[in-house]
Parts: C-alpha cells; structure tokens; sequence
C-alpha cells in the first residue's frame, strides 16, 4: 500500500467542471460513475456532464495496471485525474474523491496539491447488515435505503456486506418489514453485485440435531433454496454458537456438504466457521480437526465474540492454511466482546446495550490490537446505532495508520457537511469522551451538548434532517440529562441518609417517612425538562429519518436492550428501588430498638469496622484491592483482566447494579498488603452480575480453599466466610475467584460486587 502525503493549499474550482471516463464501463464501473454524478448533484445542484470540449476543469477517470481495488487520484492543474487499477479502484477511486472534494450548494472545489496513490491494506473490509427484526433499525429499511447506505459504506473502502438468512434466531416477521426478509435478501444481494461488493452470508446452525441425517437433509434443502435465489453469494459464514450449538464433529461434517449445495449455485463461493460458544472440549476437538484432516472444503475460520482464546492464540493454533477473519461486536456497549471499558453505571442502566455508540478511539484500539492476525474483518452490527465505528473499521482496514481524526474529519464533510467538517469530528470524539470516568465528575459532558447545540442553532433545515446529525444531537443531550439527574437523584439520596440520621431524635418511623418523601421526588420532577423534552422530540425525528426504534411501546422496538434507550431515559440512578423495601420493612417492625438497627444497617453499610477493609467492585473509583493485569490497548476484550459487569438492577442496592468481573476460566483477584499478621479476618461478600446460576470458587494465596463452587445467593444478598488464620499470617492476604472451568457460552459469570473484609 501507497499514501502519498500532501500539503493543503489553495483549492481548484470544479463547479463548472465535466467529467470524463472509458466509454465502454462494466456494470460496477457504471455504478460508481453514476455514485458520483448522484452524490455531487444532491450536496451541490450541480450535474457533472460528460466532457465536451478541453476547456475548462476535467476530472478525467481512466485505467491503470496496479495493485487489486487500489488507484491514483492527483490534481495536475485544472484536472483531476483519477486512474482506477480494476472496478473496484474505480469505485473507491471515487469514492475518495467525493470525501475529499468540498461540496456546498452551488460550488465543487478540491485541494490544488492533491496527489495520493493506494490499495488496501487488508483485502476483506465489511460489515454485517442484518435485515431482522432483532436490529434497532435495518427492519424498516427499504431497498432504496440499503442501496444509499451501501453506497456510503462503498465511498470509504468497504467491499463486503454480509446478510442474514430469513431464519435466524429471530421473531419471523416485524412491523416494520417493508418486504418479507427473503424478497429484501434477494434485493441486497443484487444490489451488492451491481456495486461489485462481495456478498457474505451469515447462517447460524440452529436445528437441534445436526447427528440426525433428517434434519442434515432439512438443512440442505432449506439453504439449498436460500442459495439458488439469491443473484450473488461469494461467502457464507457459519457460528458454532449464538445461535446454534452443534458439536464440531457433527457441524463440520454438515458444512462440507453444505459447502456442495453452495458450489451448485455459486461455484466460487466460500465456506468459513468459528468456534463461538464452545466449551474447552468443543474447541478442542475443533481445533483437532482442523489439523489433522484440514478440510479442503473450508475456506477460513472466524474470531467473533464468545470465543473462549485470544485471537493470537486462535491464530497460533489454526494451520496456516486457512485465513481468519474478524467478526468485531462493534455494536454492543456492555455484554459484549468489546464493552465500553470502566463504563459509569449511571450510563449502564439508562443507555444500555444498543445506544448511539461513536467510539472512535476505542475501535482504533481494537483494531490496531487485532487486525494483524487476520485477513481482514466484517464486522457484528445490529443497526444504524454504531455508524461512526462501521466507517472508523473500513477506513483503517485501507491504511491502519490512518489518523482517526482525520478519517471522523472525512466524515463529517461528507455526510454533515463542508462547515462541520471539524466542529462534528470533535464532537464525536467529545461523544466518546462523555463515557471516560466517573460521570459525577465529568463536567465535560455540558461541554459536549454546548458544541451540539451550537451547531444545532447554526444548521439548515436540511442538516436538522440528516439522521446522522440526529444521532449524534440525541446522544449529546441525553449524555446531558443523565448526568443532571445522576447529581440529583445522589443528592436526594444523601439528604434522605441525613434524615434517616435523625431517627434517634425524631423516632423510626418519622425518619423513614421524611426520608422517603425526599426519594419520591424524582420519580415525580424531572431536572432539566427542555433537554428531556428534546431527547423525545428526537427520537421521533430519528423515527422518521432513518426509522430508529428508540422505544418499545412508541416506535415497536423489539426490547428494551435492543436500543430503546427513550424508555429508560428515567430509570433510578440511586438505590430508592431499595430503600422502599427497606422501609417498607421496617414500617411493619414492631420494635422501636429492631427498626433503628434496621436504620443504623443502611447507614453503615459500607463500614467494615476497625481495621477492616471495603471494596465496591463495581466501582472503578472503590476497587483498591483488585488486581489489573493488562491495559484496555493490549486487551480491548478483556479475556486476561477485570472490567466493569452489569446486572441485577431492578430493586437491589445500586452497589449491586455493577461487579468486578473475568472471562471464562480467568480467575478475579484482590490482594490486600499489610494486614494484621496477629488478627483474624472473615470477609463478607456479594455475588453479583447478569449470571445467577453460575457457580464460583473462592481460594487464598493460590492453594487455601475458603470455599468450594458454590451457587450464589438469589436474590442476591451478602454472605460470610472466615479465613483461616493461615492466610493471613505473613500480613498479605491474595484472593482469586473462579467460576466452573471449560465451560462454553459467553463467558461470563465470575462476577463480584462488594467484598468486605472485617478483622474479628
């Protein structure tokens, strides 16, 4: 790959200009020739007409021999020459050009020194567009729609889209399907082929027993016709799990002959698995097949989420033979393969899974982590939410030194406009910013929604319609809102420990009704009303525009967590949920001494007594003891260190809203130095997290067993254990949790949330 660098300076006006091209185009040629009349007519009004004469600026399109997808596009003079080494380098030829030109209505310049020269650096650069009604938008995506995003996607390198079958581990139809999934997967497939894009094909397992040579034959016939009807397939990609959960044995043999009725209709196409969701025996027996029959009929093997190893260590394992491919969850923010790291759990629970999610930063680190070991990437979307990271992931995968504001720069003049061209790219990055610490602190959160709404008051109708400009206003201003009601929810919280303080005085159940008065307020006032109020004016707008289901009852998401981010735009932020069971039994206490006990418990909750220690796991600001391994650049997963879990919100303590949690058979340690080598200790601990039936072992200093596998309390709840005065003679006592080993899925489970140690 070849970048020539160059030097802005003056700009060559193309308003007048005409285009030139080969007179004979093949249909992709044709395509993007057409990409760029359209796209410079819709910014501009202005038509680029073929050439009629030499005078006046030309940008001339022609043929060179050089490397696949790559092109020359240089400024000599009054032209602009654009030298395409094969269709696709014509395609994205152009589609540079059109992030490089400066576009307004009535004018087309571009820079005097332009001159670049380049190819890709990886040779598979796409991205999953899943028409189903699991996604937050794509169900209601018409044809029309697809081809204007896969034109987008076109413009910054892509050249693969993968789609999903119309069985998948989804409801079979959506209120918002404008065609039925299989009519719409026959669309995009054409459409992918008149662009010259590769076509991918994401087909999840799902019978339940693959050993059976009926359903093997079901199989073959429902694929078979999934294949003879769609105008292009050149991949299919099969999981080994979420969904689907077939041995590797029984999966591998259905998948060569899988791999025959794919070739009977696309006798190019390709065949790849991955070992999601397997369990240590499952990927070993994978893996062992893989080296000893090496299937001539597989074509590669993908590192996608729940992946039990490292992608380096997939790679080590796989022989060389067969490529992997990357299927990064760029789409997720917790419960994900990439969640945001040491997210505030204040975002957790009102933002959740599938928000508005511009991490540039972050993919670049991802990316940069991982890219190496493969041949390239198509990454894991479930809607238009992770737009900015699709186009951070295809920029990259053309130049990984690519600077990434440089390529938020590119997007925004091209998709917001010539003047946001800076002002937007910041704020994205500021978007990002909003997620960094604690939210409590982070004033710069205001900051962010003050640049928003400048440019909100500086922009056309025209640009307050662009849902891209959309999104990014809605995050602004709920990132905004959150933090409003965070410092007013936590300081209600406080004034009603304060007046649970004055049950002494005042008595009980006076204290407890003042206090919950307080607490009350916020299920019935609202801080910041006119930005609450905007959050909804929004969501309706993005509705409109890019149909955004931000809502369940409003807009028929299809849950919650699937990006329906309006309906919790008032959750708790404190631990009333709590406190109203709290009270509620302390009301019905008999005893006067019984409920100020009850009282001085919440109080103190957090006091481990003299000499003791508290760790809120689920804090990073409160973790002290908790041992870090790695940093987020080197592992963005977190497969060999904690992070920041979520779970059991609904009416715990806010404490147990978040844990300290490992992956798979990673062990989660604490360490505590200087302890009292002459005392004792016992430890007092919540087990917490989104997975209550996982079992957990708890060991000291590597070998002393404080307890065995046990299950955790539900609802959760503080338990208790001693530790032997063995453990903590030297004055250091180290910790290390363990959920089962081997065990397949997503991973999760050994997941703590507060850990008291108490010296007797």
């Amino acid at each position: 790959m070849l970048v020539s660098v160059y030097l802005q300076g003056a700009d060559l006006d193309l308003s007048a200009a005409h285009l030139s091209a080969p007179a004979v185009l093949s249909k992709t040629e044709s395509k993007a020739i057409g990409m760029l009349r359209d796209e410079t007519e819709k910014r501009t009004r202005i038509r680029l007409e073929s050439a009629s004469s030499s005078a006046g600026p030309v940008i001339a399109i022609t043929r060179e021999r050089g490397p696949a997808e790559g092109y020359t596009l240089k400024v000599d003079g009054s032209q602009v020459s654009l030298a395409a080494n094969d269709a696709r380098g014509m395609l994205f030829g152009i589609g540079r050009l059109l992030r490089e030109l400066h576009m307004r209505r009535g004018s087309i310049s571009i820079d005097a020194n332009l001159n670049i020269r380049t190819s890709p650096k990886y040779p598979l650069r796409g991205h999953q567009l899943g028409y189903r009604p699991k996604t937050n938008s794509y169900d209601g995506w018409s044809a029309p729609v697809w081809e204007q995003y896969i034109r987008d996607l076109a413009v910054f390198g892509t050249n693969a889209v993968e789609l999903i079958p119309p069985r998948s581990d989804d409801a079979a139809d959506s209120p918002h399907f404008p065609l039925p999934p299989m009519q719409m997967m026959i669309e995009m497939s054409r459409l992918l082929d008149e662009y010259g894009l590769d076509t991918w094909i994401w087909y999840p397992a799902m019978d339940k027993d693959y050993s059976d040579p009926k359903t093997v034959e079901f199989a073959l016939n429902e694929w078979g016709e999934v294949f003879r009807k769609l105008p292009r397939v050149d991949a299919v990609f099969v999981p080994g799990g979420d969904p689907g959960h077939t041995q590797p044995k029984f999966l591998m043999a259905l998948l060569e002959k899988e791999t025959q009725a794919l070739h009977r209709y696309h006798p190019q196409a390709q065949m790849w698995v991955s070992p999601q969701s397997f369990n240590r025996e499952w990927l070993d027996e994978f893996l062992e097949i893989l080296n000893r029959e090496q299937p001539a009929w597989l074509s590669g093997v993908v590192f996608g989420p729940q992946v039990r190893i490292s992608l380096p260590e997939l790679r080590a394992k796989v022989p060389k033979r067969y490529p992997i491919r990357h299927y990064p969850d760029i789409t997720h923010s917790l419960q994900a393969q990439y969640p945001v790291p040491d997210w505030d759990v204040a975002y957790a629970v009102t933002e959740s899974r599938e928000v508005i999610n511009p991490r540039p930063l972050d993919q670049a680190a991802i990316f940069r982590r991982t890219q190496p070991y493969t041949a390239g990437f198509l990454t894991y979307s479930e809607g238009c939410n992770d737009d900015v990271n699709k186009f951070i992931w295809s920029g990259l995968g053309w130049d990984p030194n690519a600077n990434v504001l440089d390529i938020l720069r590119q997007y925004s003049r091209y998709f917001i406009g010539d003047e946001y061209e800076d002002s937007f790219a910041q704020g994205l990055l500021a978007l990002e910013r909003n997620w960094r610490g604690p939210l409590a602190t982070n004033t710069g959160v205001y900051t962010t929604l003050e640049q928003f709404q400048t440019m909100e008051r500086a922009s056309s109708p025209e640009t307050r319609l662009n849902w891209r400009f959309q999104q990014a206003l809605y995050r602004a201003y709920y990132d905004a809102y959150v933090r409003r009601r965070l410092l007013y929810e936590t300081a209600l919280e406080e004034s009603a420990m304060d007046r649970l303080r004055d049950a002494k005085s005042a008595g009980a159940i006076a204290a407890v009704d003042r206090a919950q008065e307080i607490l009350d307020r916020s299920a019935s006032m609202h801080p910041a009303e006119d930005w609450r109020a905007r959050i909804f004016e929004l969501a309706e707008a993005l509705f409109q525009s890019i149909r955004m289901q931000l809502s369940v009852e409003k807009y028929k998401a299809i849950s919650v967590d699937r990006g329906a981010t309006l309906d919790t735009v008032d959750a708790p932020l404190n631990s009333r949920r709590w406190l109203d069971q709290r009270f509620a039994g302390i009301r019905k206490m008999e005893n006067e001494a019984d409920r100020r006990a009850s009282i001085d418990e919440i109080l103190n909750w957090t006091n481990p007594g003299p000499g003791g220690f508290y760790d809120d796991l689920g804090d990073p600001a409160a973790q002290p003891h908790l041992v870090r391994t790695a940093d987020y650049a080197s592992d963005p997963a977190f497969l060999n260190s904690p992070h920041v879990g979520f779970g059991g919100v609904g009416s715990y303590r806010k404490s147990f809203w978040t844990s300290a949690a490992s992956l798979n058979d990673e062990p989660l340690r604490m360490r505590y130095p200087d302890l009292d080598p002459r005392a004792g200790y016992k430890i007092r601990v919540v087990y917490g997290g989104d997975s209550p039936r996982q079992k957990l072992r708890l060991v000291a200093n590597g070998s002393i067993e404080i307890h065995p596998f046990i299950e955790k309390k539900v609802p959760y709840q503080p338990v208790e254990f001693d530790i032997p005065r063995e453990a903590t003679r030297n004055g250091e006592l180290n910790l290390a949790w363990t959920r089962e080993p081997g065990q397949g899925g997503n991973g999760r489970g050994c997941q703590v949330s507060e850990i008291w140690l108490i010296k007797k």
